[in-house]
């Protein structure tokens, strides 16, 4: 940190899902930003958020981290003072790029020396009373380098999201990613509707991680009503959770067979996540998931013979699940499309702050469920899947490790219920107050972060999904590679254009 500044005045901590008062939040000099940053960095803490907070006439910057090597999150802030304007940190922490820019677009707020201030999400030349230019794109010039343009409209049932690669020949030079074609207000709903609207949009945030986004979105709360949610509830959530990602995973799978044209592993696969879909349609009512976790626990209970149906249905899938894998991952056909390809490097992944999947198959072991436990997984450990190589090989390894252990999580947590209550209704929410929490979702760390005014109303409500930290990851994998194969190294991410938008 800064000279003269001691470090247990530099930052707050507190756990995943605490609060604490923004009093006790530090408001340290600009000039500190730059130190607090480094230090981070150094030290690889996690880039939660940097998040602009206004307070009447006073603005600051606020930085959250978290910290794997103790377990705990933080919160500092930098005041600005006149213009509002700060030195970025981009050119030596580039996890700090998009979250610049949007602050940029979304204040005015402009972080001096940044490399590249371009929109993260809006369109104003496409805007009613806009008449902007187009947004600039990076462009490669010279004999044989042409463009290949991919949406934002596709051929298959998908988000709208447009790619435009710089090729030379069938060599991709690089790849620019535009997004932000389907807004939503989604922090602006979750700030000023009902709270039975709010649970909704939590919940739709994106559609495929219904249950992630309304866990964090619950946590959140509770910790700023200093609720205990009961064991079993805990339990039933953790299990809708892991049956969220082992859904997910094994259609990524199925996916990826696809892409590579093994159509075996994409039928079966594919088959075998509308199964798992159904155990959270027989836990829920729906099969993404949605109405079971409610602020202090859940609406429905896993009764015994609902339980004893779930096991019988992980019993007959999980050998044939097994058996499949064995065939996938022995095929040559299918080895020879994913060794190799697409491959982000170790370091690259520290950089930019990929987390989920993406980082773990860089050899990261970067894992909310570990290295932030909260509710069962403070008492249920799930080992973390590492794979080394970084390519489409390394990704699916990953994915498929995650499926095998957390079936044995579900199998472990629904055979050994906590007996008690579903759920304890909520308290008031503490004034003037922030928290995050943190959720491991299928795709990476989802981050709800809310602060209350000095009612106890919400005042901020920002939302992180795993996507808008490992999107500039698919433009790392496509360089050097052929055109042919973007389709599957952006499927071995599958990353949520709803998510980035909001």
């Amino acid at each position: 940190m800064s000279a003269g500044i001691p470090k247990a005045a530099a930052e707050c901590a507190f756990p995943n899902g605490g609060a604490v008062s923004l009093e006790s939040v530090p408001a340290l000099p600009l000039s500190a930003l730059t130190a607090a940053a480094t230090e981070a960095r150094d030290r690889q803490k996690g880039l939660i958020a940097l998040l602009p907070l206004v307070e009447g006439a006073a603005s600051r910057l606020l930085l959250l981290l978290s910290d794997p090597s103790n377990g705990h999150l933080s919160a500092s802030s930098f005041r600005l003072e006149g213009a509002k304007e700060w030195p970025s940190i981009t050119p030596f922490w580039s996890a700090a790029h998009l979250f610049e820019r949007e602050i940029f677009e979304r204040t005015g707020w402009k972080p001096i020396g940044h490399p590249w201030l371009k929109a993260v999400r809006r369109h104003r030349e496409l805007e009613a009373d806009g008449d902007a230019p187009a947004h600039p794109f990076l462009r490669a010039e010279g004999e044989g380098v042409h463009e290949v343009a991919v949406g934002p409209i596709h051929a298959g049932i998908i988000e709208p999201g447009h790619f435009r690669l710089q090729c030379f020949g069938e060599e991709v030079l690089h790849l620019e990613i535009q997004l932000g074609y389907q807004h939503r207000a989604a922090e602006h709903l979750l700030e000023t509707g009902t709270p039975a609207r709010r649970l909704a949009v939590a919940e739709s945030i994106a559609g495929d991680s219904a249950v992630g986004h309304v866990l964090a979105y619950c946590t959140a709360l509770e910790g700023l009503a200093g609720t205990k949610v009961p064991l079993r509830a805990q339990a039933i959530r953790g299990v809708a959770l892991e049956l969220e990602r082992i859904a997910n995973h094994v259609g990524d799978l199925g996916a990826l067979c696809n892409d590579v044209g093994f159509l075996p592993g994409a039928a079966y696969f594919g088959r075998m996540r509308g199964n798992f879909l159904n155990l959270l349609l027989e836990i829920s009512g729906s099969r993404f998931g949605r109405s079971l976790i409610v602020p202090g626990g859940v609406r429905f209970d896993i009764p015994p013979d609902l339980q004893a149906r779930l096991l019988g249905t992980l019993d007959r899938d999980e050998p044939q699940l097994e058996d499949m894998a064995k065939l996938v991952f022995s095929t040559p056909s299918v080895l020879s499309r994913f060794e190799g390809t697409g491959t982000i490097k170790s370091a690259a992944a520290v950089e930019f702050g990929f987390v989920g999947p993406t980082a773990r198959a860089c050899g990261v072991p970067r894992d909310v469920r570990s290295d932030h436990p909260s509710g069962v997984f403070q008492f249920s450990h799930i080992p973390v899947a590492v794979a080394e190589g970084g390519d489409v090989m390394a990704r699916a390894t990953v994915r498929w490790l995650e499926v095998l252990r957390s079936l044995r999580f579900v199998r472990e947590q629904l055979e050994s219920l906590p007996a008690g209550a579903l759920r304890r209704e909520p308290g008031a929410p503490r004034r003037s107050a922030l928290t995050v929490a943190l959720v491991e979702g299928w795709r990476g760390a989802i981050a709800h972060v809310v602060i209350t005014d000095e009612q106890g109303a919400v005042a901020r409500h920002k939302v992180i999904d795993p996507s808008f930290h490992n999107w500039f990851a698919v433009t790392l994998a496509v360089r050097r590679a052929q055109v042919s194969d973007f389709p599957l190294c952006n499927k071995s991410f599958n990353l949520s254009y709803a998510g980035h938008d909001l």
